[in-house]
């Protein structure tokens, strides 16, 4: 008879555990379910119990984290497209007016009046013109790699002092058509976190802008600061200055003063400065007086 009463008792524990476990997974479902339908809806909003460490919190928690790659996924599109969109926008920008000048010199040599002289003269302009095109279309074209990152490089301590003395030399022939002297500060060669394809890149921006804005027969002075945990490359020419107002402004891309409006240039240099120094985490300050100066500052992270 006790045997029959602790079978029967068996059995009973049996079933309840099957209608428990039955309760238990048709919850699991529901509740698996719940997520997956906020997942598919994009809702970032799950509640999440905070007071016990069960499944279903870790669950919620992995779902939360599934729903925010999605989300930053959506973002980062969506950021694309929008800095396709402005690129495409100020690519249009930036060429018509060259374009448009080709165009008038094109017409103007199809006139059969023109005297050999004039011919050589529209000739020699839309080549300018042309080479202009060339140029924004290379730069634009580096940019936007840089920017979606087609061209990822990888800093790494390098000593410096090869870095300046190569971007001094792709701009002595600038340098020499204006009689502008270069003058690098004797400097103890030390490492600093850079690349120096693209560090090289970044300061000969930097030294084109000031040679193109200084007068003939100036100096451009480049001095070495060690600091504490950055070291600063100090450039300081004798050129029209910059307006405090645009200090920052003038690291945006396409941005130029109304104070070099009668000098050539697209705004694209110390833009691409700016960005290069950032990935390598490093950054550029500047300091100008209008018309006796600026003082471009590069900072670069120094070996510990």
């Amino acid at each position: 008879m006790g045997s029959i009463i602790i079978i029967i008792i068996a059995v009973l524990v049996c079933i309840l555990v099957i209608l428990f476990s039955r309760r238990y997974v048709a919850k699991m479902f529901d509740f698996i379910s719940s997520i997956l339908e906020q997942i598919l809806s994009k809702n970032d909003y799950i509640e999440i119990s905070e007071t016990k460490d069960s499944r279903e919190s870790k669950l919620a928690h992995q779902a939360k984290s599934i729903i925010g790659m999605i989300n930053n996924d959506v973002n980062k599109t969506q950021d694309e497209k929008e800095l396709i969109k402005e690129l495409i926008g100020d690519i249009s920008h930036q060429i018509k007016t060259p374009l448009a000048n080709i165009c008038m010199y094109t017409d103007i040599l199809l006139d059969e009046n023109l005297s050999q002289d004039e011919k050589r003269e529209f000739l020699m302009r839309t080549k300018e013109q042309s080479e202009k095109i060339n140029w924004l279309m290379k730069s634009l074209l580096k940019m936007s790699r840089l920017e979606t990152g087609a061209i990822n490089f990888k800093p790494d301590y390098e000593y410096i002092k090869e870095t300046i003395a190569r971007a001094v030399s792709s701009v002595y022939s600038q340098a020499s058509d204006k009689n502008i002297k270069i003058e690098v500060e004797e400097f103890e060669d030390i490492k600093l976190f850079h690349n120096r394809k693209w560090t090289c890149e970044a300061i000969t921006n930097i030294l084109e802008n000031t040679i193109k804005y200084s007068p003939q027969f100036s100096n451009i002075n480049i001095k070495i600061i060690p600091l504490e945990i950055y070291t600063k490359i100090e450039i300081t020419d004798q050129g029209i200055g910059i307006d405090k107002k645009d200090y920052n402004k003038i690291f945006k891309r396409f941005y130029r003063s109304e104070n070099v409006s009668e000098h050539k240039g697209m705004g694209i240099g110390l833009y691409l400065s700016q960005f290069i120094l950032s990935k390598e985490g490093g950054y550029i300050t500047v300091k100008s007086t209008l018309g006796k100066g600026s003082t471009f500052s590069v900072f670069l992270q120094s070996e510990a």
